[in-house]
């Protein structure tokens, strides 16, 4: 198990599929980036018909930094259409072992990145991840589901 990625008992919501929103997808549509932006609206639209979009802190923040004022960006990133979760207290172990096992394969990086915040939030709850950045998350998060292109 030392060279596998942790892999704990899953949460489920059975309910309705729930995606976790990644930043990339949520900046593609903010700033319109006129490679993205529309493979990433109609990703996020598919999401929503087919259950509930949720961002955590981390992805926030990451957003965030395009706007002066929260109202701001708490208009663009809508509570009715992105659901706010907070960022399971359990994502932060299995971050941290993912993070171990990208600095034993060479990763340079000295503390974990967000990125293995937000696919240990997803491991952990078993939900889809939509994103365009999945190298990381295909090698230290092998089990979740990505919505990518």
């Amino acid at each position: 198990m030392a060279n596998e990625p942790y892999s704990p008992a899953v949460l489920v919501d059975t309910e309705r599929l729930i995606t976790l929103v990644d930043s990339s997808v949520m900046l593609d549509v903010l700033t319109a980036d006129p490679t993205w932006a529309q493979w990433s609206e109609d990703a996020l639209a598919q999401a929503r018909d087919g259950g509930r979009l949720v961002i955590n802190p981390i992805v926030y923040a990451e957003v965030s930094i395009g706007f002066d004022r929260i109202e701001d960006l708490d208009d663009a990133v809508p509570v009715g259409d992105f659901e706010r979760e907070p960022l399971p207290y359990q994502a932060g172990f299995l971050a941290g072992k993912a993070f171990l096992a990208y600095r034993k394969r060479g990763g340079r990086r000295r503390s974990p990145l967000p990125d293995f915040y937000i696919g240990a939030h997803a491991v952990l709850r078993n939900y889809r991840l939509l994103t365009r950045d999945t190298a990381r998350y295909r090698t230290y998060f092998p089990s979740v589901e990505l919505l990518s292109p």
